[in-house]
């Protein structure tokens, strides 16, 4: 008889900080991947608002709509028995006032189908949290390198490593933390930071280029199989390449189509 599989809550996540338990997340976009994700066991999927660098081509995720996280998150809720799933909340979604954030979380729950929204901020987005938190949507924050200020950073830029710096970041995982949140994204900060950070809250962090002392770690699927070529983060790590595959299945498709030899008989009617 086959093993029962439990849906995962965010009451798991926390209960793994405490355990002292990594939690493990991936991003995901589709069906196909979030199948194969939670089948592995995954805790987590983050519908990232990454879908538009890493699988639309835009050079920031700024260009990506409500509408585009709604589709590519009812895909990924498809193809999930187990994860838990977090939709990231794009861009204008939820800066102009309080009003229409909650409603695009609501969106992104309703409609999505996420068990969970992240959006990106500290202090600033402390008031946000804790009206999208107060309609029992649970939250995840994001704090360091968040990719929707990226003209305010001058690009991609690893942050908080000016003491100035880390003392804001501090202050911005209190306040998140304060505010509602159950986890927190930390990205592209110093190891030594982000284990200060961990100590010092009580809800999971997870690390993007955070050093290994976070309480669980995400990456993009396409990076870690080596399905995005445009991009490559020091702190990506290759867990295999796929992309060689595929070009090889690419190459021999095109080969038998010209040479006439796909498809046979075996594949016709």
């Amino acid at each position: 008889m086959s093993e029962t599989r439990k849906k995962k809550t965010i009451l798991d996540i926390q209960r793994m900080k405490a355990q002292g338990e990594k939690i493990t997340v991936l991003t995901a976009y589709d069906y196909p991947l979030a199948r194969l994700m939670d089948l592995a066991g995954i805790d987590m999927i983050l519908v990232g608002d990454s879908v538009g660098t890493v699988v639309c081509g835009y050079d920031t995720t700024l260009p990506v709509t409500m509408d585009e996280m709604i589709y590519h998150t009812r895909a990924v809720v498809r193809g999930t028995s187990e994860a838990l799933v977090l939709a990231d909340m794009p861009f204008l979604s939820y800066q102009v006032d309080l009003s229409e954030a909650r409603r695009n979380a609501g969106r992104l729950v309703k409609e999505g189908g996420a068990h969970a929204v992240k959006l990106e901020g500290g202090e600033n987005v402390a008031g946000t949290i804790r009206a999208i938190a107060a309609m029992d949507i649970p939250v995840v924050g994001h704090i360091g390198l968040t990719p929707q200020s990226v003209h305010r950073m001058g690009g991609f830029r690893v942050q908080g490593r000016l003491e100035e710096q880390a003392r804001q970041l501090l202050n911005d995982a209190r306040a998140v933390e304060a505010a509602g949140a159950f986890a927190l994204v930390l990205e592209g900060i110093p190891a030594k930071l982000a284990e200060e950070i961990t100590s010092s809250i009580s809800i999971p962090t997870i690390g993007i280029g955070a050093g290994v002392h976070c309480d669980g770690q995400v990456l993009v699927i396409h990076d870690i199989l080596g399905l995005c070529e445009k991009y490559s983060p020091r702190f990506v790590k290759k867990f295999a390449d796929v992309s060689g595959i595929i070009r090889e299945g690419i190459e021999s498709y095109i080969r038998e189509v010209k040479e006439g030899t796909f498809p046979g008989d075996e594949h016709s009617f």
